[in-house]
């Protein structure tokens, strides 16, 4: 028998996730600090974590829940999605993580969420855009669901927002239209959040398009320099969120999607495929997410606004790099770099060489679709712990400049 002959296509045919190649070189690494993860330093609510506790015995806690989320945290979400983002005409799902089918615990819990609504929404032979850098779980989403035909659209060179004359363009001239459209909002893995201005207009030229708009919102407590989060509604508009990374739950898996109450029949779809993947979230994490929800947002800011000195120590690491090199990172937990043009550097042996030579880890940019550039978390360690990694990330991007790939 052949090593792929009786593999599903769709999957050999899927990228191999870059968290899965980090975890092998970081293995292979003496003593590495990762600069990659996409996660917080902090736990979920001390509080939150003590309510938890007293259910374990509970026995509803080890049965089977409700697909679409036990009655309480819905409740609790429909009136946060009311008050805190501007959405009073949406439905709640409560996902097993946004990621759902990538649910380790590198991941963002919107990939869960965001596998359902591509299963819901997409078949095999739809077209749909997403915009580099993009998120590499949601390229991954669409590729292992058999949604090939993927437009990668450009970012602006300067700001990294997507270019919706470009968007404008593919859909008003490609034929059949796409069938969807992704953002991340504050950005993975760029940290760069989209205007509210420039996200209505990517949402104004969806619904004339007749295309769907999925939002991902995990990071929208993560804003700095006083900037706002916003969401945008529709009956085409579709919106994510996770509670991995604001109240430090990676490994409780629990994610939201909030869709259009007034679309016919998405709510059945929607519970066809959640049966099938996860039956329910984790019930016991469920309850985490609602104890810890109301504590309000002020919990999770007052941690994210510890953040901001984490992102300055990064971004003086990557000095060397020269200016403007250095982009996004108004929001999200991360910043976006370009390598020095001219010496060809490939992006993925500068990450080998800095873990191997440096013991820092970060993420190359040719995973989101940009090559020549390297992702870099800010949000994983506490100030101190970054303060030593960064050290070491100036170390080695200095000696890159300076003489390039040097091997002992």
């Amino acid at each position: 028998m052949g090593s792929y002959g009786n593999l599903a296509k769709r999957v050999v045919e899927t990228e191999m996730p870059i968290m899965v190649r980090m975890q092998e070189l970081l293995r292979g690494a003496k003593n590495a600090v990762s600069l990659a993860q996409g996660v917080v330093y902090w736990q979920p609510p001390k509080e939150a974590l003590e309510k938890v506790k007293e259910l374990v015995w509970e026995p509803s806690i080890s049965r089977y829940g409700a697909d679409e989320g036990i009655p309480e945290l819905r409740a609790a979400l429909v009136k946060k999605l009311r008050l805190e983002n501007n959405l009073h005409k949406s439905s709640v799902m409560v996902t097993a993580g946004a990621n759902q089918s990538y649910g380790t615990h590198f991941k963002t819990c919107a990939v869960q969420a965001f596998v359902n609504l591509v299963l819901t929404l997409c078949d095999a032979g739809d077209s749909v855009v997403m915009f580099a850098p993009y998120y590499f779980n949601a390229y991954m989403s669409f590729q292992m669901t058999g949604v090939t035909n993927i437009l990668v659209g450009p970012g602006n060179p300067e700001t990294l927002y997507p270019d919706a004359d470009w968007l404008e363009k593919i859909l008003s001239e490609t034929k059949p239209v796409p069938k969807l459209v992704t953002i991340v909002n504050p950005g993975n893995p760029t940290g760069t959040y989209i205007p509210e201005p420039l996200l209505k207009r990517i949402a104004d030229l969806c619904k004339n398009a007749g295309t769907w708009l999925v939002v991902d919102n995990t990071y929208e407590y993560f804003m700095y320099d006083g900037l706002k989060h916003s969401c945008v509604e529709g009956n085409h508009i579709i919106n994510i969120f996770s509670f991995s990374k604001a109240y430090g739950m990676m490994g409780w898996r629990v994610g939201y999607i909030a869709y259009p109450s007034e679309v016919k029949g998405l709510a059945t779809q929607l519970l066809k495929v959640q049966d099938n993947i996860p039956i329910c979230a984790s019930i016991i994490s469920q309850y985490l997410a609602l104890y810890s929800i109301e504590l309000g947002p002020e919990w999770v800011q007052e941690r994210v606004k510890t953040l901001t000195t984490n992102r300055e120590i990064v971004i003086d690491a990557l000095s060397p790099l020269g200016e403007g090199a250095i982009k996004g990172g108004e929001g999200a937990i991360y910043l976006y770099a370009k390598l020095p043009e001219g010496h060809g550097f490939d992006d993925f042996e500068v990450v080998q060489w800095l873990a191997n030579r440096h013991g820092v880890a970060v993420i190359p940019g040719s995973a989101s679709g940009s090559p020549g550039n390297l992702r870099i978390s800010f949000g994983g360690l506490t100030e101190s712990d970054c303060k030593a990694a960064a050290e070491r990330l100036k170390n080695g991007l200095e000696e890159l400049v300076r003489d390039g790939l040097v091997q002992d």
